[in-house]
């Protein structure tokens, strides 16, 4: 085993705990599902993994059927963030949130109420987390909790984007976003498809997702739309949908599955 590893399995030991916390690991990406699991799984004293969801709307009745402990919660997901789903709660139980960017991090998520991992997610970071809940004040209300998620959700809606920068042969590109049809993401950059013209971007999509205005819309984990650039929509077999978009190529894009849910309120279904 890892020498700074087995030391901080070995640390952790002098704090057992009487049981387990019950937990729910929720993210949309089955990756990062299965990369926290498998961290969590090294601290078998501390987290006991009772479910896994994918969506707001898994996730809510996950929560109130199981009545976990702790939630591990991706902030972006589709169809509701997790800040939504937790205002939608009746109980809301212990809060780490998880998350590719640190544009949400504010001084709240350093107090024992709610934790904060920025993704990838490291052994060493899971430790901290450890420790935190051992001084987690169980009198923290639900009412405190919300109040720090209103003021991220403000802090989110400041300075949204009107264009985005490129680096194009030795040159930056401001590209306005009401030109933008769609963007692909394709391993380490991202396609931003304006009509008849194509640049690169090496920034992630999640990242990128969280600094769109609301007329952009992730509709598979490898693309996000511009709702303004949309023709028509059919709908597809295994519950998905194809769209075609208003551009030169009449590009036609099948839908993710995972992504069901905010199509379906988009398109009022």
């Amino acid at each position: 085993m890892h020498l700074k590893k087995q030391l901080l399995l070995q640390f952790l030991k002098r704090y057992k705990m009487e049981r387990p916390y019950s937990t729910i690991i929720i993210d949309d990406e089955a990756p990062a599902r299965e990369g926290l699991k498998n961290l969590l799984k090294e601290f078998p004293e501390t987290f006991n993994i009772v479910a896994f969801a994918q969506n707001g709307t898994e996730a809510q009745r996950k929560i109130e059927s199981l009545n976990p402990d702790i939630i591990f919660l991706d902030i972006e997901m589709p169809g509701s963030t997790g800040f939504e789903l937790l205002e939608n709660l009746k109980t809301i139980p212990i809060v780490v949130f998880c998350t590719a960017y640190d544009q949400y991090s504010l001084e709240a998520f350093e107090t024992n109420s709610i934790d904060y991992l920025v993704k990838p997610v490291k052994l060493e970071r899971i430790a901290k987390t450890v420790e935190k809940l051992k001084s987690f004040e169980k009198s923290i209300s639900s009412d405190q909790i919300l109040k720090v998620l209103k003021a991220i959700s403000n802090q989110k809606k400041v300075n949204k984007m009107t264009s985005i920068t490129v680096k194009k042969n030795e040159k930056l590109v401001f590209i306005k976003l009401d030109e933008v049809v769609y963007f692909e993401a394709d391993n380490n950059y991202i396609t931003i498809h304006s009509d008849g013209v194509n640049y690169l971007s090496a920034d992630p999509i999640s990242s990128l997702e969280q600094k769109l205005p609301d007329n952009f819309l992730r509709i598979h984990r490898s693309i996000i739309i511009n709702k303004d650039y949309v023709n028509d929509i059919q709908k597809y077999f295994n519950s998905r949908y194809i769209i075609t978009l208003r551009d030169k190529k009449k590009t036609s894009i099948t839908t993710g599955r995972s992504y069901n849910e905010v199509i379906k309120v988009w398109i009022n279904l």
